[in-house]
């Protein structure tokens, strides 16, 4: 198994917006443990926990940024998931991933995964999440 830090969207500015980017993110954990072999890191799904740190506080955003940065140091790579699109903070870990000249990766979920965000979202009475290219 390899250690690899998760990189997905997380910031979004409705409840549905973070809701439907906490899914995409569990089921990018999926993908790497059961398709690819890999033990997945996504700090932004864990320091963003109620009682960690807020992400809608500047500091405590950055705070969370800078402390999941220290994990690439000891993960073979990231991952870098872009069916939701890139985001301002996937674009700062594709720079510290660059600047530390660590190996990373860009995918998209397998078609049956995004079908079972999609079924989720359906479920939780959202709108049905639109795939970048």
């Amino acid at each position: 198994m390899k250690r690899v830090v998760i990189e997905s969207p997380y910031a979004a500015k409705t409840e549905e917006g973070i809701l439907l980017n906490e899914a995409y993110g569990e089921l990018c954990m999926h993908d790497c443990l059961v398709n690819h072999n890999e033990s997945p890191y996504a700090s932004h799904l864990l320091y963003t926990r109620p009682l960690v740190l807020r992400d809608d506080v500047p500091e405590d955003r950055k705070l969370g940024i800078e402390a999941g940065f220290y994990w690439r140091d000891v993960a073979e790579k990231t991952v870098f998931y872009k069916d939701l699109g890139i985001t301002e903070g996937m674009k700062q870990g594709l720079v510290d991933c660059k600047g530390k000249g660590k190996p990373y990766e860009v995918r998209n979920l397998p078609d049956e995964l995004w079908e079972r965000l999609e079924e989720c979202c359906h479920d939780a009475d959202m709108p049905k999440p639109e795939r970048s290219e």
